[in-house]
């Protein structure tokens, strides 16, 4: 069998926006993030928002209609190098609807790499980070090492949406973006090989 041609051109990145419940303040760091992406010419990014996306809580059963706003979804999450996934900590851990929009979908995820931008209160949501890193492990996914955190966040921006230490802060999302590129671009030729043939 002749491996696939290796795609070229800018990595698709999607971005998931995960928290979705009322005066979420997910929105404004994921705008500053996607204005630093938006300015790189190797990437093409989607912003994907789990508060707009009407997926449903109850997951399906083998053999049952897949429900309209996972099918809508499904083709941007498989058509993605790479993923950035913006999350907040509630209670130690992430927000229960981004485990729903993880577990609605299985090879879309496999062989491509995933970066966090995470904000809360002390602990800059670090500690859901760490808890999606093994969700994501299950799923074949790579997690990208460097992450880009807002402790106390609403403290961290001003009235314009911009981090107060923006030059800091716009150093450390450069960092992670670098460290995507990279792996979404190895991933995306080595997807073209066994196991992931995708």
């Amino acid at each position: 069998m002749t491996p696939a041609t290796p795609r070229t051109g800018p990595l698709r990145t999607a971005m998931l926006i995960g928290s979705t419940r009322r005066g979420r303040f997910g929105p404004t760091v994921a705008r500053w993030f996607a204005g630093l992406a938006g300015q790189r010419t190797d990437m093409a990014l989607d912003v994907i928002d789990l508060g707009t996306a009407g997926l449903p809580d109850t997951l399906i059963d083998e053999g049952d209609d897949v429900p309209g706003p996972v099918r809508a979804l499904a083709p941007r999450l498989a058509a993605a190098d790479a993923f950035v996934i913006v999350t907040p900590e509630y209670n130690h851990s992430f927000p229960a609807p981004l485990k729903t929009a993880v577990d609605w979908f299985v090879d879309e995820w496999r062989a491509k790499p995933v970066g966090f931008v995470s904000y809360g209160g002390m602990s800059g949501g670090l500690r859901a980070v760490e808890q999606l890193r093994l969700v994501f492990s299950e799923l074949h996914a790579v997690t990208v090492r460097d992450t880009v955190s807002f402790h106390s966040c609403r403290e961290k921006f001003d009235d314009a949406g911009r981090p107060v230490d923006a030059a800091g802060c716009d150093a450390a999302a450069k960092g992670l973006l670098d460290q995507l590129a990279w792996w979404a671009r190895a991933l995306r030729d080595a997807r073209t090989a066994r196991p992931y043939d995708l």
